[in-house]
């Protein structure tokens, strides 16, 4: 059985997130990702023995939309928890045992010459709209782009450019402060399913908090969503689980759902 979840503010959390959710004081901390040689992200050290267990009695899969030169900034997954598969860049790459599958990049790029349009395209269309957005634009594998963002846009702001987007054959979705748009044939659901197909296997649980993890918590028999969410704000709570509680401690309540979802075997 295969379980997947997203890393960033689902099960990984930044020092910006630790400072925006706070840690509850029974929690102790466990460094997962290093970069420029500093400790740069956590989980809780019971949140790491879940996961070390989960990856034991299922097939774990990452789910992000770090590029694959970010995710491997998280070192406990070449050191301490062995992966066959990891989804990166949004679904945009599939790495299978860290090197990236061919037939899975090959099919991606025939979809991408047909199914959006181009980046300047949508960015002067945003323009013509009035929307202007006060931050430092990224690009990442010359796939799709990300503003980090000096002002955060008003919810119905939000909305508006939201629905542009879509307009475009593109998706948008705000995490943290960055604001990612993203062509709509680049999907961690599809990539997902990949997988499922490829292994003969079903998605038994799954975790993400934003609204570019919704297309693959579809596949997934338990979804479970962390209470603070961007998804929470686009989806009504009564499509997921949810956690119990805010930030990095939601990562255990995670993955005890996950354990529960796995003794099921449904």
């Amino acid at each position: 059985m295969i379980t997947a979840s997203d890393l960033d503010r689902t099960l990984m959390y930044s020092d910006r997130a630790i400072g925006e959710f706070g840690i509850p004081e029974n929690l102790v901390l466990k460094p997962v990702e290093m970069n420029k040689g500093k400790w740069v992200g956590y989980m809780t050290e019971a949140a790491f023995s879940m996961l070390k267990e989960v990856n034991q009695h299922s097939l774990f899969i990452p789910v992000t939309t770090r590029t694959t030169e970010q995710f491997r900034r998280f070192v406990i997954f070449e050191e301490e928890i062995p992966l066959s598969y990891a989804i990166t860049t949004n679904g945009a790459h599939i790495l299978y045992n860290g090197e990236p599958l061919k037939e899975w990049s090959e099919h991606l790029m025939f979809q991408l010459k047909t199914g959006c349009a181009h980046e300047e395209e949508l960015l002067s269309a945003l323009k013509m709209a009035g929307i202007m957005l006060d931050g430092e634009r990224k690009r990442a594998d010359n796939l799709f782009f990300y503003f980090i963002l000096n002002c955060l846009p008003t919810q119905s702001e939000l909305i508006e450019i939201r629905g542009l987007t879509a307009n475009y054959g593109w998706k948008m979705s705000l995490q943290g402060r960055k604001l990612y748009f993203i062509p709509a044939a680049i999907s961690k659901g599809k990539a997902l399913e990949y997988i499922c197909n490829r292994e003969g296997m079903v998605a038994m649980a799954g975790a993400g908090d934003s609204v570019l993890d919704l297309d693959f918590l579809k596949n997934c028999r338990y979804p479970i969503v962390p209470s603070h969410g961007e998804l929470l704000k686009v989806k009504g709570p009564a499509d997921f689980a949810l956690t119990n509680q805010l930030g990095i401690a939601a990562g255990e309540d995670i993955l005890q759902h996950f354990l529960k979802a796995l003794t099921l075997k449904i």
